[in-house]
């Protein structure tokens, strides 16, 4: 297998050329457990176009063989959708002090190779670029029980420790999408993971 990846990091509009891309990536690894996300082009679109925008917004991007295979996001907590920043409301935290990372996904075959580590890398050290004093992201909240959990399946909850970050229940919101194998959109719960930079 081709383990040499390359990762480079853009900015801003330098991000809208990358959009169709990223969201046929977004889609694949979201329709994946614990997410049973099935995403469309359309809001893909949509939703990517927003850190296009956002001229204080960073895409990590990881390529081999000249395809992007993962990406991680994140922007400003004041840049992103209501549902996020209103989640801090009351909670201690400012908003304009927190860099919101966005999702992380990473082809199958390129997992366990240090991407992980590469992708908060990037994101902090643009957090600390900007002036930010905190990063955070949310995570679903799935039940252990849940039969569609796979048995496989594995929790990044001791990579997220590691990396510093500290989860708080406290710190919630809810989001909708349609899940897999549904008609209709269903409400989830996301916590909060955050970590002081």
């Amino acid at each position: 297998m081709e383990t040499t990846i390359k990762v480079a990091s853009i900015l801003g509009a330098e991000i809208r050329p990358y959009i169709e891309p990223l969201a046929n990536l977004r889609i694949a690894i979201f329709k994946e457990w614990p997410y049973l996300y099935q995403g469309s082009l359309k809001y893909e679109r949509v939703y990517l176009e927003k850190y296009a925008r956002c001229p204080d917004s960073i895409v990590a991007l990881a390529i081999a063989k000249e395809q992007i295979v993962g990406a991680s996001t994140a922007l400003p907590l004041v840049a992103a959708e209501n549902d996020f920043r209103d989640a801090f409301q009351g909670s201690g935290y400012s908003a304009d002090e927190v860099l919101y990372l966005g999702e992380s996904v990473l082809q199958p075959q390129y997992r366990g190779l240090g991407m992980g580590h590469h992708f908060f890398d990037a994101r902090e050290a643009h957090a600390r670029s900007l002036g930010l004093r905190y990063s955070a992201f949310c995570a679903v909240d799935r039940a252990r029980n849940d039969p569609r959990r796979p048995a496989n399946a594995r929790t990044l909850e001791p990579f997220w420790i590691q990396r510093g970050y500290v989860r708080h229940p406290e710190i919630k919101t809810t989001f909708d999408w349609r899940e897999v194998g549904q008609t209709l959109e269903s409400s989830n719960s996301l916590t909060f993971w955050i970590k002081e930079i």
